[in-house]
């Protein structure tokens, strides 16, 4: 209302339309009956300022996405998206419809639908604790990165808050308990050797968290991480027992599940000590560049660019053809490696990638 330079609200109820209208969040009028009606709801009709705005024309795909999001979270309400503006192609209105009857376990394999599944499994919880209404719905896939959407009444917290510390302590806290005590899994774990992190029971999570509370309290300069101290021990006894009650009920998929943060641990620790010989290395070598780099003269890093080239054969025209004061050329050989879809420990063994890392001055940590 304050950010729009026009509004009218109209409310159906009783069998009347009751209606008020306002300018610059000012009423224009007292509240008034306008008509009767069979429907029951709420009509908003707004005029963005762009005075404020620096843009007043929304995007389809934006708001598309924030209508899926409230279908996805409130299970059962059907939303009705209309753009009453002609498409520059078809010359048509456009209008798509939002429902989700299973809420927030079609949310996370919407979101996890372009990966492969560890199980087909939805691990899923609604319940409430300490009056606290939580809903979870977990998947595993065969990643090597978490993917965590938290809500609080129906707000992104982007930046998470007291309701994720609480998801992921009882994560942590469960599966390590299920670990230690299954005989073979607690075999496999002291035969690789390795200490099992909290990241480790997180690779290739995926999971929705969504909360009620009455009076949130929201942190960070865009006030999207929740701070109600009391919300962490809800969540983390919720998740904790529904966890607990799944993995004792399913021996097939909590086993693949320890087999995933094994793999994870043993993965991690190779990647340090990979990461750790590669300093080493740099640190023997004074730090040298790649022998193939040809480096540019100027060293203001934001002057100068770097052209990666395919082969020795391109990389000796481009040298040819560079400024040698702001330009460096760097030949790689091969197709490189797809650090996005390989474990940390690969990527260190990558000579391509480590001639790029070594030459840009990246360093690790």
């Amino acid at each position: 209302n304050a950010l729009s330079t026009h509004m009218k609200s109209q409310v159906f109820r009783d069998g009347k339309i009751y209606q008020q209208e306002y300018e610059k969040g000012k009423p224009l009028y007292p509240v008034k009956v306008v008509g009767t009606t069979d429907k029951r709801g709420t009509r908003q009709q707004f005029w963005p300022d762009g005075t404020i705005f620096t843009t007043t024309t929304y995007k389809w795909d934006i708001v598309a996405s924030r209508m899926r999001e409230l279908a996805y979270l409130n299970a059962g309400i059907r939303i009705t998206l209309t753009d009453m503006r002609p498409d520059p192609e078809t010359g048509k209105t456009r209008q798509e419809v939002f429902h989700a009857k299973d809420g927030l376990k079609e949310f996370v394999r919407y979101v996890d639908r372009h990966r492969t599944h560890l199980f087909d499994d939805v691990i899923y919880l609604k319940t409430e604790k300490q009056g606290v209404p939580i809903e979870v719905a977990v998947m595993y896939n065969t990643d090597y990165s978490e993917n965590i959407h938290s809500y609080v009444n129906n707000i992104n917290t982007i930046e998470g808050g007291t309701h994720l510390t609480g998801f992921r302590a009882a994560l942590t806290r469960v599966l390590k308990n299920y670990a230690d005590n299954d005989a073979a899994i607690s075999k496999q774990i002291e035969k690789a050797k390795i200490e099992v992190a909290g990241e480790d029971f997180r690779e290739g999570l995926t999971a929705v968290i969504s909360i009620k509370v009455a009076e949130p309290q929201f942190e960070g300069q865009t006030k999207t991480k929740l701070g109600n101290s009391e919300v962490a021990g809800a969540v983390q006894q919720a998740v904790g027992e529904a966890l607990s009650d799944y993995l004792e009920e399913h021996p097939s998929e909590a086993k693949k599940i320890c087999e995933k943060v094994i793999l994870a641990a043993t993965a991690r620790i190779a990647a340090r000590k990979a990461r750790e010989s590669v300093q080493r290395k740099s640190v023997m070598s004074g730090g040298g560049l790649p022998g193939k780099l040809a480096d540019c003269s100027n060293k203001d890093p934001k002057d100068c660019e770097i052209f990666l080239v395919e082969g020795d054969s391109a990389g000796g025209s481009a040298k040819q053809g560079r400024d040698r004061y702001t330009q460096a050329i760097l030949p790689l050989r091969g197709k490189i490696l797809n650090v996005e879809k390989v474990q940390w420990h690969r990527v260190f063994e990558a000579e391509s990638v480590m001639n790029i890392i070594q030459s840009i001055g990246v360093r690790f940590g």
